[in-house]
């Protein structure tokens, strides 16, 4: 199983002004940095608590039909599955019909159920899952908590930049962050 992102998300949940205004920065000098500051802080976000901010598109590879027809979306919240294929030994792409799956947005992770599964697939990543996650176009779309670990952990992580070495860095993460993101992480077994 492979889960990988195909579409970026088109904006940053926190904007510019947003971190600046966090931290108490007037100038324009450091910009460019702050920008990177919050990309990387979004990203280890929907890492640290497998979901997607922004919308965005991301791809399940699978190397065989689940056994129980039952294949769990790791990113959340799932918006639509796009397309289902499956790949024959051959290497011949064939798509799913819609009518033969259902999604499960209300569970977490979301599932997707398959009524019927094609054989045989190709060794593998034999069946491609492509489906749009997100909380929204827009900052204002993401829950306001989540934007607040972004500050933090942006705010973190431009106050130690200068003092460790970029093979140290991140030098951590704030205490609050990570009770934050505990809400939001998926619970395991």
């Amino acid at each position: 199983m492979t889960l990988f992102r195909t579409v970026e998300p088109a904006a940053e949940p926190v904007t510019l002004a947003d971190a600046k205004a966090h931290l108490r920065i007037a100038h324009d000098s450091e910009d460019v940095l702050l920008q990177g500051l919050i990309r990387a802080a979004r990203e280890d976000l929907e890492r640290a608590a497998s979901v997607a901010l922004i919308n965005q598109s991301w791809r399940l590879a699978l190397d065989a039909w689940p056994s129980n027809g039952c294949a769990f979306l790791m990113m959340h919240p799932v918006r639509a599955v796009l397309s289902v294929t499956a790949y024959g030994t051959e290497g011949e792409a064939s798509l799913i019909a819609p009518a033969t799956y259902q999604l499960d947005t209300l569970s977490r992770p979301a599932r997707l159920h398959f009524e019927a599964k094609p054989e045989p697939l190709r060794a593998f990543n034999g069946v491609e899952i492509d489906f749009s996650a997100g909380f929204g176009e827009a900052g204002t779309d993401v829950p306001d908590l989540l934007k607040r670990a972004i500050l933090l952990l942006v705010g973190h992580w431009y106050e130690f930049r200068a003092h460790f070495g970029a093979d140290q860095q991140p030098v951590g993460y704030p205490a609050a962050y990570d009770r934050i993101v505990a809400s939001y992480r998926s619970r395991r077994l």
